[in-house]
C-alpha cells in the first residue's frame, strides 16, 4: 500500500520535471547578441527536422514491437507537427522549399485535437526525401536518436 501512495506524488514529480524541461527554447545565442540576431540557416532547419524524424520513428518503432497502442504513435505524431511547423525557414532554397512540402503534407495539428497527421503519407515521404537531398546538398546535418526499445 505505501507504494501505491508513493506513485502518485512521484508521477507529479517527474511530470513537473519534464514539462520544466520543455518550457526554455534550445537556441545558443552568443553572448551579447540579441535574439533577433539569431540566423535561421539550413543547418538549424535540418538539425530541427531531425527531432520530427526522431519522434516518428521512435513512435514507429514503439507501435512495431507492440510497446504502444496506434492511438499513443497518432499523439506522438499530432506532436511530431507542431514541432514540425516551427521549424525555422529563410524563404528561399531548396531546404525550405522541401520543408514547405512536408508542412503541406503534415498540418500542424493543434494541441489536444484530433485528426489524421499525415505523415507516412505518400506526400510525406516524397518531402522526407526532398528534404533529406536538400540538407545533404547544403551540408547541413540531419541525424536521428533512436532510443526506444531495448
Amino acid at each position: 500500500m505505501g507504494t501505491v501512495r508513493l506513485m502518485g506524488p512521484a508521477a507529479v514529480v517527474i511530470g513537473a520535471l519534464l514539462l520544466t524541461g520543455c518550457v526554455g527554447g534550445n537556441d545558443v545565442i552568443p553572448e551579447g547578441a540579441a535574439p533577433s540576431a539569431t540566423p535561421r540557416t539550413d543547418d538549424m532547419t535540418c538539425v530541427a527536422f531531425g527531432d520530427v524524424l526522431t519522434i516518428v520513428i521512435n513512435a514507429d518503432s514503439g507501435l512495431r514491437d507492440g510497446r504502444m497502442a496506434a492511438q499513443e504513435q497518432q499523439g506522438w505524431y499530432r506532436l511530431a507537427t507542431r514541432v514540425l511547423d516551427r521549424l525555422p525557414a529563410r524563404g528561399e532554397g531548396a531546404v525550405d522549399a522541401a520543408l514547405a512540402d512536408l508542412k503541406a503534407a503534415a498540418p500542424v495539428i493543434a494541441l489536444c485535437a484530433n485528426g489524421a497527421s499525415g505523415i507516412g503519407s505518400p506526400g510525406w515521404e516524397n518531402g522526407y526525401r526532398a528534404m533529406s537531398e536538400a540538407c545533404a546538398d547544403a551540408g547541413a546535418e540531419l541525424g536521428v536518436e533512436s532510443f526506444t526499445g531495448g
